[in-house]
């Protein structure tokens, strides 16, 4: 029996997310179902080498019970621009979501992106932070990452580039191309986002606290950071200046 393509496909980020992926499954299937569309799941459980995560085998047992969920459980080759890159590849979809897999970012934001997109004829829609529980040092991260984006591209509608989950038409997702494989995937997106002007909008949304492990993300990723947007916007010069 040939199987229906589906109207979205949601790539869900459990890079060592282990037992909580399953919560997170059942209630994202309980917001999908509410759309009353056709959908698939793809659980990212891509692992480092070496490591305890249970994350891979915990996907896998939840894609075997359901058609419509996909496992990914490869050896890593980069951090979370490579996962989500994997996850776009694997997607059928005709409109694309990402979001992460840690319960930090409303899974219920997807129905909320899902349908503002649709309803207004958009490229992309994402969400930004208006109430984050965090902490200091993420929010303080956030806001310097922001700082310096906006120096660099100026102009660009954004008010918070790494939140999640970001929505898309799955042919305005191809034309990006993306090209980052660490945490600058979602600065990348932006960046793209601008290149081709697509029409884009964001909505408000709330951020948890995370009391199961530390944050991936350390102080140099600053640096990282800066050092990844002198490159692309050296590029963005190149690209605007062939043309």
């Amino acid at each position: 029996m040939a199987t229906v393509k589906p109207d979205l496909s949601v790539v869900l980020l459990c890079y060592r997310s282990e037992d909580a992926i399953s919560l997170y499954v059942e209630e994202l299937k309980a917001c999908l179902t509410k759309l009353n569309i056709e959908w698939e799941i793809i659980l990212i459980g891509n692992y480092i080498a070496g490591s305890n995560d249970r994350t891979p085998e915990i996907a896998k047992e939840i894609a075997a019970l359901d058609p419509r969920i996909k496992a990914l459980t490869k050896e890593k080759k980069g951090m979370m621009g490579w996962d989500m890159k994997c996850g776009f590849e694997k997607s059928l979809g005709e409109i694309i979501a990402v979001t992460d897999g840690d319960g930090q970012f409303p899974l219920s934001d997807i129905g909320r992106v899902y349908k503002k997109l649709i309803d207004e004829n958009l490229d992309m829609v994402k969400t930004y932070r208006i109430k984050r529980e965090d902490g200091w040092y993420r929010k303080t991260l956030s806001t310097v990452y922001n700082i310096i984006f906006h120096v660099f591209f100026p102009g660009v509608s954004c008010h918070d580039v790494n939140s999640k989950p970001k929505i898309f038409k799955a042919d305005v997702l191809r034309k990006f191309d993306l090209l980052s494989t660490d945490w600058f995937i979602d600065a990348e997106i932006i960046i793209k986002a601008r290149r081709f002007n697509i029409k884009f909008a964001e909505i408000p949304t709330q951020f948890k606290a995370l009391d199961s492990r530390g944050s991936f993300v350390k102080p140099g990723a600053i640096i990282e950071f800066i050092m990844n947007m002198i490159k692309f916007r050296l590029r963005e010069f190149r690209y605007f200046f062939r043309k």
